[in-house]
């Protein structure tokens, strides 16, 4: 087998399958390969949103996603959404062709140094040789999905990519967790008895991040925070790690009303940091609460001080402490729905009547959706009000970036819920800036017949920063957009367009031209003044 045949056919033995890129010549004898071990290639408009695309395909699958590019530009476009995995802790691999490795460092014309550009957003950076191919596979699908899982950059020279190799044996290493044990970690001062430590507490509160999402932690989660009597707070990314409707169900960190969220979280005495990943804060660390760490990795980071940290599976760890756990519940059902009918007060708070407001549109289309719609939303005004607003139901119902927070993620990431999971609706939240950036993607969706709604936030600027200047009494300056006929947009890139400007027309919309095997595109134009208000 040539260098291509091998990693193809690692990726088919993996499980992954489909191959997000945009080609050039080193490309060439690897599509060829994929190809014919039945693997999907998705032609993306640009190498960047194949990378989205492939950061999409990891999240919501658990397995790395693989992303394709040429050398030179093809290689540098690809650095956005490598750096996005690697911050959003999200398992992918990128494989780059490069120039023929006779003129590697005697030639200039469109080469890159890779491992000089990529190591710095990667786990791990490598060139395969005739003799490695096989291992290195090995390696890069067991580094893309360990703890904290993230990207793996390969290159291949185009002389290798068609040429014999000696490493052909596909041995898949092992890329899920058994559960087997936990450690305990905590200075000499503080109390190894986490169980002691939980029944000191008057008012605990788990803080729920990705890890516990990605280990699968839901029914644990929710049998810890039932048998506890205790609110759970989760980070945007981890949405849904709780079904929202349930009781004990708090809100969200970091997103609209985060005042009011770090104000509840700081009257708490007792902090469980659970898979809970700093990348993901905004503001930084504002409580002086003991803190119990408890993820699959230890708390190196040290963005917050845990006095204790439990190291391991975590829905075992949940588990056992919440049959250890004897007491009285330490929360009562009904304070912690006063606290989100006052959360969800301020949430709509700043809203004009007669105007379609931004929180209108978050509530027209959840009100519209079925429970199993997968719905992402973009960088932004509008991802802090979804981030809060949007009822998530189950885990990796919600597609967002927030550690890198790259603008232009939505999109794509729609499209690969939609190709994954075609009778799980997928919505889009997207402002007009980032459609600006990947609009070009809809035409993709349109091919793949994606029965995608894009929900565009019309206002004409770019909202977060135009507000920074509002705040330094500045004038809007570099800051505006201007319209796009997005019913024009849409037909153009073949499929449905409508525009809006009431929540009575979106609500018409959703109910009558639901997307059937084509994606379907609805220009609101809001009111922005609810986000002056707001933020």
């Amino acid at each position: 087998m040539n260098c291509s045949q091998v990693i193809a056919k690692y990726v088919k033995a993996a499980g992954i399958t489909h191959i997000f890129g945009y080609p050039g010549d080193p490309n060439v004898e690897f599509l060829e390969a994929a190809r014919r071990e039945g693997v999907q290639f998705v032609l993306g408009r640009r190498e960047g949103t194949a990378g989205f695309m492939a950061q999409a395909y990891g999240f919501l699958t658990g397995m790395p996603g693989m992303c394709m590019s040429t050398l030179g530009p093809g290689s540098s476009n690809l650095v956005n959404p490598v750096a996005n995995a690697y911050l959003d802790k999200v398992p992918m691999i990128a494989l780059s062709g490069q120039i023929e490795t006779a003129r590697d460092g005697v030639f200039t014309h469109q080469v890159l140094n890779h491992n000089a550009l990529f190591s710095p957003i990667s786990k791990w950076a490598v060139q395969v040789q005739r003799n490695n191919v096989g291992k290195v596979m090995r390696k890069a699908l067991r580094v893309a999905a360990a703890e904290r899982p993230g990207p793996v950059h390969i290159t291949m020279p185009a002389d290798l990519a068609g040429a014999e190799c000696t490493d052909t044996d596909v041995v898949l290493p092992p890329l899920r967790a058994v559960a087997h044990g936990f450690q305990v970690f905590a200075d000499g001062k503080s109390t190894v008895d986490v169980v002691a430590r939980l029944k000191k507490a008057r008012r605990p509160v788990v803080l729920a991040g990705t890890s516990a999402q990605r280990a699968g932690a839901t029914k644990a989660l929710t049998r810890f925070m039932e048998a506890l009597g205790c609110p759970v707070v989760v980070a945007p990314m981890a949405k849904g790690v709780v079904p929202e409707d349930h009781p004990f169900y708090a809100g969200t960190v970091d997103m609209a009303c985060n005042g009011f969220m770090w104000d509840f979280l700081k009257s708490c005495d007792l902090v469980l940091a659970v898979g809970f990943d700093p990348v993901e804060l905004i503001k930084p660390w504002q409580l002086s609460a003991p803190t119990i760490h408890i993820d699959s990795t230890p708390n190196t980071d040290q963005v917050y001080a845990a006095e204790t940290e439990i190291v391991g599976p975590i829905a075992d760890v949940l588990a056992a402490l919440a049959s250890a756990y004897r007491g009285e519940p330490k929360w009562r059902e009904k304070q912690i729905a006063q606290h989100r009918k006052r959360l969800f007060a301020l949430y709509y708070s700043g809203r004009v009547k007669g105007k379609l407001n931004p929180t209108d549109v978050v509530d027209a289309v959840r009100e519209a959706m079925p429970k199993n719609t997968v719905v992402s939303t973009d960088v932004g005004s509008h991802k802090l009000l979804v981030g809060l607003g949007w009822t998530a139901y189950r885990p990796r119902s919600v597609l967002m970036t927030n550690g890198l927070s790259t603008m232009g993620y939505s999109l794509p990431a729609a499209i690969v819920s939609s190709l994954l999971a075609p009778k799980d609706p997928a919505v889009c939240f997207i402002g007009d800036g980032s459609l600006a950036m990947v609009q070009s993607e809809l035409r993709l969706a349109s091919s793949l017949k994606a029965g995608v709604i894009v929900v565009v936030f019309c206002d004409n600027s770019l909202n977060r920063i135009e507000l920074k200047q509002a705040a330094r009494k500045y004038p809007s300056w570099g800051t505006l957009i201007d319209p796009t006929d997005m019913v024009g947009l849409a037909r153009s890139m073949d499929c449905e367009g409508f525009r809006v400007s009431s929540a009575r027309q979106l609500e018409r919309v959703l109910a009558d031209n639901r997307p059937r095997g084509r994606p379907l595109v609805i220009g609101a134009v809001i009111d922005p003044a609810q986000y002056q208000a707001q933020f």
